[in-house]
């Protein structure tokens, strides 16, 4: 065998050895600036005067990770405020956690990714604004709604017309009271007619059969008279 074939041969296994190198320097290098806790971050915000922490991921290997918020105490874990998974972004995923923080409350922020990112924390822990979020002021009642709240003149009026219907049955009521007849005497013929005119009509027409009655009993008496004479003096 010639020497430039063994020459050729050793370049050839020093090329290989180079690239097999630079792949697994790079590929290492490459997770392990994709995967570092240095690529997440936390913030305390107000969103339309809702507090609320935000985790954001800037890790664009695609990783899945599990991050966890806890509120701090005297440097002791107090309560755990809620756990999320979140798929990192080169432009940054961000997720929210409810939390109606106090102003100056202090929290750990945990970070898991298997097999690059063991359960750190983002340091230095999250503190919360000096400031509390403030609240949105509830609109005020349009003139609208305060007057549609205002019975109208179509709703008040059954009630006054149902007052009416109470007081014709009060009516009604009494008003067959007066066909009930009466213990009282009722009054005379004559005196409902003297009543009515000053005087009795009838007295012109007794006067009259008195009078008729008088004459007749004159005549009857006189021819009686005279039939006796007669007897007497024959």
């Amino acid at each position: 065998m010639s020497i430039s074939r063994r020459n050729a041969r050793r370049s050839v296994r020093i090329l290989g050895l180079a690239s097999a190198s630079a792949a697994l320097v790079l590929g290492v290098s490459g997770q392990a600036l994709a995967c570092n806790i240095s690529e997440f971050s936390a913030e305390a915000v107000c969103n339309g005067g809702k507090a609320s922490i935000v985790v954001t991921d800037k890790d664009f290997s695609g990783q899945k990770a599990t991050v966890t918020v806890f509120l701090e105490n005297n440097g002791a874990d107090e309560k755990k405020i809620g756990e999320q998974e979140v798929t990192g972004t080169r432009e940054g995923a961000q997720i929210t956690f409810d939390e109606d923080w106090k102003p100056g409350a202090v929290y750990r922020v945990s970070v898991n990714v298997p097999r690059f990112i063991n359960n750190k924390d983002i340091t230095p822990n999250l503190t919360a604004p000096a400031t509390a979020c403030e609240k949105e002021a509830s609109p005020a009642p349009s003139d609208s709604a305060s007057e549609s709240a205002k019975p109208s003149p179509s709703e008040t009026k059954p009630a006054e017309e149902s007052a009416s219907p109470s007081d014709s049955a009060s009516e009604s009521a009494a008003a067959p009271a007066s066909d009930v007849p009466s213990n009282a005497p009722s009054a005379a013929i004559g005196d409902s007619n003297l009543a009515e005119t000053g005087a009795n009509s009838n007295t012109g027409l007794i006067a009259g059969v008195a009078g008729a009655l008088v004459v007749v009993g004159g005549g009857a008496v006189y021819f009686g008279m005279r039939r006796r004479g007669a007897k007497t003096g024959s």
